[in-house]
C-alpha cells in the first residue's frame, strides 16, 4: 500500500532528511552534516558497525520496535544482521552537469536491525562532528533490498536512490536501470541513457542547487509547496527530521526519527 500525504509545510519539514543529500541544502538554522567518505572503508564499515550495535542504540531500537505495541520493549531483543552496506544518493555534482561527476554519492552506511517479533529497521550512520553515529532509525529494508536486486540486474553497478521521488535505480556503463515503480515512472521499464537521465534531472532540479535563488530563499531541501512528499512520521519524544539530517541526532534516551518509506513494489 503506498502512503500520501497532503504536502504542508509541516510535511514537508519532515522531508528534509531524504532531499538534504540529493541537493546539498538545510534549513538556515541548521548546521550542514559533516562530509561523507567517497567511498565504503574497511575502517568506515566497521565505524558505522561499532555505533549500530552500541548498547545505547540497541535500547533505542526496543522503544522503536515496541512503539506501535507489537511487542513490548522488553521483549523486542533487537540485533544486527550482517555488515553495514553503502547507500548512496544522487549527486548535485551531476545534476549540475560537473565534467566527470559520478551519478551518485555515498550518504551513509546502513546497518539492518531486526526484532524478535520479525520488525525490520535500517539504521542510517553517518560521520558527525562527534564521529560515526546512528542519525536515523528507518522503517522497512529499503537500502538492503534494492542493493541485492541491483547487484541481480546489473553486477558491479552504483545502487542509488533519487529522493526527490523515492525511486531506486542501478547505473552502470552508459545505463540507468529503475529498481522501482517509481523509477519505472520516472525512467520507463527499460530504463534510460545516462545522458537523458542527467537532462531530466537536471531540469527537474537544477535550479534548486546551492547558490540558486531557491535555495537563497530559504525553501528546504528542494522540495516546492506543489509536489507530494514521502509520507513520513516521528515516534514520540524524536527530534526533528532537520536536525537529523544535520547529523544532530543523538540516540541515547530520546529516540530517533522513524521515517515511513513509501512502500514500492521492486521493478522486474
Amino acid at each position: 500500500m503506498t502512503l500520501r500525504a497532503t504536502p504542508t509545510a509541516g510535511t514537508i519539514a519532515a522531508a528534509v532528511l531524504a532531499a538534504t543529500a540529493l541537493l546539498g541544502l538545510a534549513p538556515r538554522a541548521v548546521a550542514a552534516p559533516v562530509p561523507q567518505p567517497q567511498a565504503a572503508t574497511a575502517e568506515t564499515r566497521a565505524a558505522a558497525a561499532q555505533a549500530a550495535a552500541a548498547p545505547e542504540t540497541l535500547a533505542t531500537l526496543s522503544r522503536f520496535f515496541a512503539r506501535e505495541g507489537r511487542v513490548s520493549p522488553t521483549a523486542a531483543q533487537p540485533r544486527i544482521e550482517g555488515e553495514a552496506i553503502p547507500v548512496s544518493y544522487l549527486s548535485p555534482e551531476f545534476v549540475a552537469g560537473r565534467a566527470g561527476a559520478p551519478v551518485a554519492r555515498l550518504e551513509f552506511l546502513a546497518s539492518r536491525a531486526v526484532s524478535s517479533d520479525g520488525q525490520q529497521a535500517a539504521l542510517w550512520t553517518a560521520r558527525t562532528e562527534a564521529g560515526w553515529q546512528v542519525v536515523n532509525i528507518a522503517t522497512g529494508d529499503d537500502e538492503f533490498r534494492y542493493a541485492r536486486l541491483g547487484a541481480e540486474k546489473l553486477p558491479g553497478g552504483t545502487v542509488f536512490r533519487e529522493p526527490q521521488i523515492d525511486a531506486w535505480y542501478v547505473a552502470g556503463g552508459s545505463r540507468v536501470l529503475p529498481l522501482d515503480e517509481d523509477a519505472v515512472r520516472a525512467v520507463g521499464a527499460g530504463g534510460t541513457s545516462l545522458g537523458a537521465y542527467r537532462a531530466r534531472v537536471a531540469k527537474a532540479y537544477g535550479d534548486k542547487l546551492p547558490g540558486s535563488a531557491y535555495a537563497k530563499g530559504g525553501a528546504a531541501g528542494g522540495f516546492a509547496a506543489s509536489p507530494e512528499p514521502d509520507a513520513t512520521r516521528t515516534a514520540p519524544g524524536t527530534v526533528t527530521a532537520a536536525a537529523a539530517a544535520a547529523g544532530a541526532l543523538a540516540l541515547a534516551g530520546a529516540g530517533a526519527l522513524a521515517l515511513r518509506r513509501r512502500r514500492t513494489t521492486a521493478a522486474a
